[in-house]
């Protein structure tokens, strides 16, 4: 069972017309935060339903499928590698953080950020991690600031940490990239679906401080009244 034995399959379900669709999508024109990132055009549950046929890929298997030049490669190995975390005991776990930290170069669109950062990072927020997510959210990659941001996804979804989770957000509201106030505003967002009051304190606070998108995006659940309050603070 090979890497090379995965991409091989993986082939077989290329798409050319999606590809060039996916191509635009993910922006990997000359510039752009996706630039010269290769697709194939194969759907995510296609994607997830090859990878179940390869669950004990070794780890050197697994890191050299990482580095394919192939985006749903890369995808498939992080849902490889969540896959393994989830059954994995706290040994093998930390294996496959160091696993992850040192292949961030090619998590490098928002979207193998987002089916990895909580499931990897996550866990080990309210763990010595030596200041890892500091040191990712002061990176100058934008891929890295983003693990940063949706680690914290973790735990939201665990009802856990509130206070730990906002004070982190508070790093980026002077990021200069839109994909990260969306993913602040993300953040956000999913945290008042669970406690507004919680958000809207945070809100009162800093939402001056904020970019429009990022306080866009944390309101987007608001009613309407309350929407353009928040909004009018920024005019």
């Amino acid at each position: 069972m090979t890497a090379d034995a995965i991409v091989q399959v993986l082939r077989q379900y290329q798409d050319s017309k999606r590809a060039q669709k996916l191509q635009k999508f993910f922006k990997t024109g000359k510039g752009e935060y996706g630039q010269a990132d290769v697709f194939w055009g194969i759907r995510v549950p296609q994607l997830r339903t090859i990878a179940q046929h390869y669950t004990q890929l070794s780890l050197v298997e697994l890191e050299m499928l990482l580095h394919s030049l192939v985006h749903e490669c890369r995808f498939t190995a992080l849902v490889l590698l969540v896959q393994r975390f989830k059954k994995a005991n706290e040994g093998l776990q930390k294996s496959l953080l160091r696993v992850y930290l040192r292949n961030t170069h090619m998590i490098n669109n928002w979207d193998l950020v987002d089916i990895s950062a909580p499931y990897i990072i996550g866990p080990f927020l309210t763990k010595e991690l030596n200041g890892i997510q500091y040191r990712l959210a002061a990176s100058h990659s934008l891929w890295e600031r983003r693990i940063a941001v949706l680690s914290h996804f973790y735990l939201i979804r665990k009802e856990r940490d509130y206070e730990q989770v906002l004070d982190f957000m508070r790093l980026f509201f002077c990021d200069s990239e839109d994909l990260i106030h969306k993913a602040v505003g993300w953040m956000l967002r999913e945290l008042g679906k669970r406690n507004q009051i919680m958000l809207e304190k945070f809100l009162d606070l800093y939402a001056t401080q904020m970019p429009r998108v990022m306080l866009r995006y944390a309101i987007e659940k608001f009613n309407p009244q309350s929407r353009r309050l928040y909004l009018s603070k920024k005019i």
